[in-house]
């Protein structure tokens, strides 16, 4: 029977911005996967669920999604950060292959014994590195592997935001275990990149502060990188850039590249489109620039492609493929944003 006529069953949990707006729609767009219970207790949720995926049914708690496990074939966690270790350790323990939105977990040990987990119970754990798969991150990869820009010497990403007033919600909460801030939110996937594209850090060097009146946790951060290849990453974060920065710079010692405007996939999922034909394609105003001061020229970028990660759980469960993201490659950024948050603390380079 081909994947198509019998779908991997799908128990998400959370239905909140990122299972709402990120992992349902992917997961349902997905050939050979099937969204079948969603974790939710939120009455309006339930009701927004019924009404988009009607096939879907809302069920109470994590313990009720997986008091069957053989009716599910894969569970997807996109519920608030500090349930991440908890939801996946439960679903590991009942057999079930997990995707964990990122971060993995609050902490690097905790990480680090989910893994430990799934390697004992023989199950695939990955973590939705969606960055991985933005159309400026494709096609800066596809130029340093093309050997377009010579040997890169400094790389430069930035998610910088304007959100002056602080909102509610665990992203501003000061509590460890909730892994809120912009370095835990947003550093997650600028540390990941830097890390896949260029290699393990030797040496690393952080700025971590809180601006906004009221605030209770980080809200502006900058971390240097030193990469065993040689390479220096430059990264930034921020919620209160008026003017954000390039999104990406990157600079070899033949040609460098730059982006300015940020993918436009979380744009279109939040607004609640589906992917499709002409899915993750900028506008060409919004290619970057590739070349040498005023030699630079637009250069035509890769479209994004966030559908790539949940074809690859399809893979990998259905084929044996390797998992789309290494739980590994997880560990390795959490490990570096704990050294950050020290280097920052104690202001020396670790």
């Amino acid at each position: 029977m081909s994947a198509s006529e019998n779908p991997l069953r799908v128990g998400l949990i959370g239905y909140g911005l990122a299972g709402r707006a990120f992992h349902a729609p992917l997961i349902a767009t997905t050939p050979g996967m099937r969204l079948q219970n969603v974790v939710t207790a939120d009455a309006e949720r339930r009701e927004q669920l019924s009404r988009e995926y009607p096939e879907a049914r809302a069920v109470d708690s994590v313990e009720q999604l997986l008091a069957d496990p053989s009716a599910l074939d894969v569970v997807v966690v996109a519920s608030p950060n500090d349930t991440h270790s908890p939801s996946a350790r439960a679903a590991l323990e009942a057999g079930l292959p997990v995707v964990v939105d990122k971060p993995l977990a609050p902490t690097a040990a905790e990480a680090r014994a989910l893994i430990e987990l799934a390697e004992a119970r023989g199950v695939m754990l990955t973590v939705f590195q969606n960055r991985r798969w933005d159309s400026d991150f494709r096609t800066a990869k596809h130029l340093i592997a093309d050997g377009a820009l010579g040997d890169v010497h400094r790389y430069e990403s930035r998610f910088e935001r304007w959100r002056p007033q602080v909102a509610t919600g665990w992203r501003e909460s000061a509590d460890p275990a909730k892994a809120g801030g912009v370095l835990n939110d947003l550093g997650s996937h600028l540390v990941d990149q830097a890390l896949h594209l260029f290699g393990p850090a030797d040496r690393v060097y952080a700025e971590v502060n809180v601006r906004r009146p009221g605030a209770a946790v980080d809200d502006d951060a900058f971390v240097a990188l030193t990469h065993a290849s040689g390479v220096h990453s430059h990264l930034w974060m921020s919620a209160v850039a008026a003017q954000p920065g390039p999104r990406l710079r990157i600079l070899g010692n033949q040609s460098a590249y730059s982006v300015q405007g940020l993918d436009p996939q979380e744009a279109a999922l939040r607004a609640g489109e589906r992917p499709g034909p002409g899915w993750g394609e900028p506008a060409d105003s919004d290619w970057g620039l590739l070349g040498a001061t005023e030699d630079a020229r637009r250069y035509p970028s890769l479209p994004g492609d966030y559908p790539a990660f949940y074809a690859g759980v399809v893979a990998a469960l259905r084929d044996g493929a390797p998992a789309p993201v290494d739980p590994r490659d997880a560990l390795a950024t959490l490990e570096v944003l704990e050294r950050a948050r020290r280097s920052a603390a104690e202001g020396r380079t670790l």
